[in-house]
């Protein structure tokens, strides 16, 4: 007689999918003070929808949920320093603003992502570099926002 036994443990996906629906839609708030963040944002969270919460993509009014997401800052902070005082390290941080909408429910979610990386010393951060910090940070952030979502549906499960 062989006894079979199980934790339960369901991926992440598995759990927010339950939040999220079958299909989501995107919108991305331009900042006027940022326009080139927006867009590695936009590209980002797009990846994001359709890897962590493996999920569709749809227009806004096909969509069962709508995530309206804006990029709130994006700060550049010095980590580590070499023996004649030159930054060699950076971190890069990002704070979101992102609101799901059903038609049930609004909810609102701050993210934040961190993401460091190194210079040669007595170097400026290339456009590049810049942009690879950025997208990299944007990532992390939705990351969180998407731990967030898995969380209430792990939630929803036990109620």
């Amino acid at each position: 007689m062989a006894l079979l036994s199980g934790c339960g443990y369901h991926p992440s996906a598995h759990e927010s999918k339950k939040v999220m629906g079958e299909s989501v839609s995107t919108q991305v708030i331009i900042s006027m003070t940022d326009p080139e963040n927006t867009v590695v944002l936009k590209d980002a969270l797009n990846e994001a929808v359709i890897r962590r919460f493996q999920t569709n993509l749809r227009n806004r009014g096909n969509a069962q949920t709508h995530l309206r997401i804006e990029l709130k800052n994006v700060g550049f902070s010095a980590l580590q320093f070499d023996a004649n005082g030159y930054v060699i390290a950076y971190r890069t941080t990002i704070n979101l603003s992102v609101m799901r909408k059903t038609k049930a429910l609004t909810k609102m979610y701050r993210a934040v992502g961190n993401y460091d990386f190194s210079i040669s010393p007595n170097a400026i951060i290339t456009d590049q570099q810049r942009f690879e910090a950025i997208a990299n940070s944007a990532t992390k952030a939705l990351d969180s926002f998407v731990a967030q979502v898995a969380a209430e549906g792990t939630r929803q499960k036990s109620e």
